[in-house]
Formats: C-alpha cells, structure tokens, sequence
C-alpha cells in the first residue's frame, strides 16, 4: 500500500493509525489490545511523547492502576524528542508486525490526537439511575448461583473433570486429611493451589496453614515457619494464631492482611508466605497503617489493595478507607466524598470493571445489611445503586466471588440464624 513509502511525519501518522491510535477510544482499546502489555505500554508512552511532548501531567493516584501504568511509559521518556519518539514507535510496530505496512489503509496524514489520561473508558450496560446521579456499570449480584444472564452449561476445572451441571451445587470428592472446621479463616488461590489459613475453632484462634491441590483435589497441611527480623534471617518461630484476615495472591507469593489476634499491634500487620521455601515473613510497611483490626475486606485493585471497615481490638466497628500500593509498600488514607457505608465487618467486597469497589452486607453488633454501596475509584465517591432483581437476606459473614460480569454472594448469617443459599 502506499504507506509503505511514506516519509515522516506521515510514516508515524500511519503506523500509529493502523496500531489503533486517533481513531476513537474504543477502537483504539481493542486495536492495541493485540499487543502484549508492555508493549501497549510503550507504544502509548511514545505516542503521547511523539503528539503532545514531555509529560508534564501529575501522577494518577495509586488506585487508578491503568491510568498509572501508562502515566508511567509516558514520563518515563524524558525529554526525549518527537521525532525520535516517532521513529522508535515505527520500529517497534514493525518489530511486532512486520507486514503492518501492506495492511494498513490508505492514509490522509490529518493526525488526531484522542487518547486522554484520565478519561474512563466507555462502560457498557449502566444501572438506570443512583444516587449522586453517576451512572455505574451494572454488575450482576446473584445468590444460590442464579444469574441474571445464563453462563456456560459446563463448569470447567482445570486439569481435573467437567462439571457438567448448572445452577447447583456439586459436591467434590476431596482425599487428605481434612482442615478441622472454623470460621474467619482467610483462603486465596496461588498456583493451582487453595490455601486456608488460621481462623477461629470454637472460640480459639488457629495459625495452620493448609492447602488444597485444585488438580488432584487432595488436602495438606503445609509445615510452615515464620521468618525471624531481617537482622537473623536464619532463624524461624512459629506464627502467630488469628482470625478475620484477609488473605491475596500477589505474584508467586500471597499477603495476610490484618487480624484479630491474642496480643493485637497497634497498626495492621501484613504477613507474606512464600510457597517455595514454606515461609512467612512480616512486610515492612511505610506510611500511616489502618489501626489494627479484623473482619475488615481487602481488596486488590491493579497494583494496590483497598481495605475498608472491620472491627478494632476493642471491638469497635469501622468504615474507614485505606489504600496500599504494593509496589511500595505505603499506606494511605483516604477521604472520600459522599455517603459511606455505616461501620460495619464480615461485610463482602468486589472490584468491578477496574473502577468500582462494591461492598454489600456485614453486620453491627446489633443488626445485619443487605444494602450495597459502590466506591468509584477514580472520583472517590460513594453512591449507592438502584439494585433490581430479589435483594438477597440481610447477612454477615457470607463469601463473595465474581465470574465474568456476575457476583456470587453465598452463605453468611444474621442474629437468628445462617443462610444456606
């Protein structure tokens, strides 16, 4: 095509064309989507370097992950110059895709420039109305595994058979030698295996960690120590016993967050366990930490977890807000706009579309919730939606997980008794 004979600017102009930029957001989103991030990161950074210049635009805040990242590639340029900016995106493309260039359409070197830090992306399917007059995309809350909009018949479990029934619970056949029963425990998935750690048997608080092999569907205990102060490195002691954490994956590694325990810190401790050598460790933080609590939810939004609520050593309820940026380790609280939830624990969280933090249920020590509240990460503001469909139970304690644009809630309990659906 004529592309390929083109000169500069024009060259650029038509590479950054074909690759999905200046063409309308959306289009642009699922044109570069083709590229591994890194590269995507990159070729944006050199864009914005190439059209517009040097970055000069503050830094996103850490809960805006996406936004961050391509903050990042951007700035990371310098002063680097546009033409050169140019000539370096050209080779790249050509790097990732060779025969661009006879693929690419007839071009009309009018250059437009669309791609804005933070604008929010187009979001499909938005709940009629809430409060603060934000329309929100809409996710779908099920309980007992019904669904607004029906998923796949089968249920595939990696490496080990095809659940081939739908809407139901299918028990497993599980062999090992089974976690005692508890409550408050902390439980993630890390490398086909779910772990469970700690909780409260009867009153008591627990410190074993066991671990469920997704593949073989075979239960054990993972004889684990914890990491003396970086200062003697070599020696290890056993970790303490808590309940009401919360537990995440990160990386080939996964965090314990927060607690109750028998003697409690004053801050909120973070823990790492490392699978490879069975070992925990206590994370230095930096910042200001959350006062030390349990029930609390923590969620992982990008390259940062988001802990709301919980209860206090002197049992005290909270709905305070705290974000933790992974990358480095700092504590930040946060004052957000709008109507939080009323203090609250054993309450379930979600992130949806990479913006909003959803939190339903939980209970005082006199009564249980069902509203759901909604934390848009971008303004910081609370709003609450117009929820349709049955509103599941007022509940505390209960389990949330979220598949495609659904979120499962199950189990939990109010004052009177705990619900099975």
């Amino acid at each position: 095509m004529a592309s390929s004979g083109l000169a500069y600017p024009d060259r650029f102009y038509a590479a950054a064309a074909y690759a999905g930029f200046g063409v309308g957001e959306a289009t642009s989103s699922a044109a570069i989507s083709r590229f591994q991030n890194d590269v995507a990161l990159l070729l944006y950074g050199l864009h914005q370097q190439a059209t517009v210049g040097p970055c000069n635009v503050p830094k996103p805040r850490a809960w805006n992950p996406v936004e961050q990242s391509k903050w990042t590639s951007w700035h990371g340029l310098g002063s680097m110059p546009s033409a050169e900016a140019m000539r370096l995106f050209v080779k790249i493309l050509e790097e990732e895709d060779p025969g661009w260039y006879s693929r690419a359409p007839e071009f009309n070197p009018e250059p437009v420039v669309d791609i804005q830090m933070h604008k929010p992306k187009d979001e499909p399917h938005s709940v009629p109305g809430s409060t603060n007059g934000t329309s929100i995309p809409e996710p779908n809350i099920s309980e007992n595994g019904s669904s607004v909009e029906a998923q796949d018949k089968d249920v595939i479990l990696e490496g080990l058979s095809t659940v081939s029934s739908h809407d139901q619970w299918t028990p497993l056949s599980v062999s090992g030698l089974r976690p005692k029963p508890r409550y408050e425990h902390g439980a993630t998935v890390l490398q086909n295996k779910m772990y469970i750690f700690g909780g409260n048997h009867n009153g008591r608080y627990l410190s074993d960690l066991q671990a469920l092999d997704l593949k073989s569907l075979t239960w054990s205990k993972v004889d684990a120590k914890l990491q003396a102060e970086p200062a003697d490195s070599t020696k290890t002691t056993q970790i303490a016993p808590c309940a009401g954490h919360s537990l995440i994956s990160w990386g080939n590694k996964f965090l314990s967050i927060a607690g109750h325990t028998k003697d409690p810190s004053e801050g909120v401790t973070v823990k790492e366990f490392d699978p490879h050598t069975c070992t925990w460790s206590i994370v230095r933080t930096y910042g200001k930490p959350p006062v030390s609590r349990g029930g609390q939810t923590v969620t992982l939004v990008g390259t940062t977890l988001v802990l709301f609520g919980g209860e206090d050593a002197e049992r005290c309820l909270l709905n305070d807000l705290h974000i933790l940026d992974l990358e480095t380790m700092t504590w930040d609280d946060v004052d957000a706009i709008g109507t939080p939830p009323s203090p609250r624990s054993d309450h379930a969280a979600a992130c949806h579309a990479d913006r909003y933090l959803l939190i339903f249920g939980g209970g005082s020590h006199a009564t249980c919730f069902n509203d759901l509240h909604v934390l848009d990460l971008q303004t910081m503001e609370w709003s609450r939606p117009k929820q349709q469909g049955p509103t599941p139970s007022p509940r505390a304690g209960h389990a949330g997980g979220t598949v495609g644009e659904n979120w499962y809630i199950v189990g939990g309990g109010n004052n009177k008794s705990g619900k099975m659906s």
